[in-house]
Formats: structure tokens, sequence, C-alpha cells
């Protein structure tokens, strides 16, 4: 077994899973807002696990359960929840979306997902990597119809986008009755591109709060703003 991720207050082995930890995943599990106070979580397409233990640190949640469909990265996932310190609140199960929502009769106060998202007609030729990476394995309109049906009333429902599939999303969510209530857009630097865009829907039609975010200064001279996002994960912010 390979060396593990580690953070400040758990570790992450990643070598059976197509997806790799990287900024997106830990910038949502970082972002997500706790205000609703959630008691249950789902994570949608977990795996490594980062997103869910992340929010197990974070919260007082007593149940988070994650879905992952590739049998490696579900067990990879599992082990990352057993040896946490939190493993008594958190449980992976190795199905699809699809099956989860046909068969579930679970309500969550909250409900993530770093998605994939790449709709390139090419593929990589690693089947894995492909279903981890490709819309084609769940397209966002199934994605938000089905979160729909999970949430509870008060239930907040967080992603992570490409800025350039904000509105799509967006109005998939509206679709759905569901408001987009908090937004961020996330730059590598002050010179680049807005490239993803993290996002809040719930119920109530509340005035969205929209802000930025940019990660470095410099190469490796991170923002005092990301800085202060990530601190609690990141051994060496």
């Amino acid at each position: 077994m390979t060396k593990p991720f580690q953070f400040k207050q758990f570790a992450v082995h990643q070598d059976l899973c197509a997806m790799k930890i990287g900024t997106d995943g830990v910038l949502l599990g970082a972002w997500t807002s706790l205000e609703n106070r959630p008691e249950s979580v789902l994570d949608i397409g977990a795996g490594t696990g980062i997103i869910s233990l992340q929010l197990a640190q974070r919260s007082k949640a007593k149940r988070i359960d994650a879905l992952e469909i590739d049998k490696n990265a579900f067990e990879q996932c599992s082990n990352n929840f057993k040896d946490s310190p939190w493993g008594d609140r958190l449980k992976c199960f190795h199905t699809s979306f699809e099956k989860f929502l046909k068969e579930s009769t679970a309500k969550y106060d909250l409900v993530v997902s770093n998605p994939p998202f790449y709709v390139e007609d090419f593929k990589t030729g690693n089947e894995l990597r492909d279903v981890a990476r490709f819309s084609s394995a769940l397209p966002l309109e199934n994605l938000v119809k089905g979160t729909r049906k999970l949430m509870n009333v008060t239930g907040i429902f967080s992603v992570i986008v490409p800025k350039s599939r904000e509105k799509e999303c967006t109005t998939f969510a509206l679709a759905e009755n569901l408001h987009l209530q908090k937004r961020t857009d996330v730059k590598g630097n002050k010179k680049s591109t807005v490239k993803r865009s993290l996002l809040q829907f719930g119920f109530d039609p509340t005035i969205c709060i929209s802000n930025k975010l940019i990660i470095e200064n410099s190469r490796h001279e991170y923002t005092v703003e990301y800085i202060a996002l990530t601190r609690e994960f990141y051994l060496k912010m």
C-alpha cells in the first residue's frame, strides 16, 4: 500500500481510486455551508471519501452516507472511513446514484457532490478514469433531479461545477424548485479566468450571496482567503 495523503486530522489512501485528491474536492468540503446544522449528509460520487471526511471533521452530523460506483474506489473509501476518527458516523455504499435513488427512502439535510463534468467527445482510454471524469456517467440534469428527491425541506445541495456549466446547473435546479443561495467563483490566480463555481441550492428563494476566491498570489504562495478556508485540513497551511 502506498503512502496516504496526510491531512491534519485524518489520512486518505488513494492508490486504488481513478480520481485522486484534487483542489476541487477539498474546496467543496471546506466551503460547504453547515448553517442548517445537518444531522444527515449524502456525498454523491465519493471517490476517496475526502469530502465526507472533511464534513465529518467540521460537523456533528450523526450520519454521513457516501455513494461510489467503482468497486476499488468503494473499498478504499470504506477503509479510509474506518481508519478515520469518525468511522461510526461514515458509511460508503457500492452503488450507482440511479439505483440508490430507486431503493432509498432516506432524506438528507445536506447533499454534496463533486460530479463528473468532462463533456468532450474523446475518452482517455482508462475506463475507470472516464467514469469518474465524464458527465455521461452521471448527467448533470439527472444529478440535480435526483438530489431534489433526496433532500429534506430545509436541506441544502452543495456542488462544484466548471464555470461554463454554472448556468446549465442553475437552470436544472430552478426547474426542480431549487434556488441558488450562495455562489463562489474560483480563480487559480489574479490573472487567470474563473474555472470553477461553488454553488449552494435550497428550496428557500433567498437573495444569492456571491463572491470570488483566488487560490494563489503566485506559484505556491496562497492567498489569505484560501488559507483561511483550508487551514483546518492541509498540514502546511
